[in-house]
């Protein structure tokens, strides 16, 4: 294979990924919103008394929901969105080493 041909093939699996990295970085930020998101709710329920009415939202209807069920919902949501960030910061990890080696390839292409 010629040096252009090997060079034109790298340079495409860098532009791959790079998007990928971009994919991942975008999923990230969207979990971080949902994070903070599902914390605030946890704190509002941190200040709720046993009195309150919990409602929770299935399409266009409020239904009422247990209280603790409802806090056991959203203890295993953030649960679920820390497991998820924590896995994409570790595919962010990985594409940018594997990023920095194909840069490395695509400058020194002999």
């Amino acid at each position: 294979m010629s040096v252009e041909a090997r060079l034109k093939t790298e340079s495409a699996d860098y532009q791959k990924l790079q998007l990928d990295l971009s994919k991942v970085i975008e999923n990230s930020q969207q979990l971080e919103a949902q994070l903070t998101e599902t914390q605030s709710v946890r704190d509002v329920f941190v200040n709720l008394k046993a009195e309150n009415t919990v409602y929770k939202m299935i399409g266009p209807v409020l239904v009422q929901q247990d209280s603790a069920e409802a806090k056991a919902n959203v203890n295993k949501r953030l649960e679920f969105i820390q497991t998820e960030l924590k896995r994409a910061e570790v595919q962010i990890k990985d594409l940018s080493g594997k990023i920095e080696k194909k840069k490395e390839t695509v400058r020194d292409p002999a």
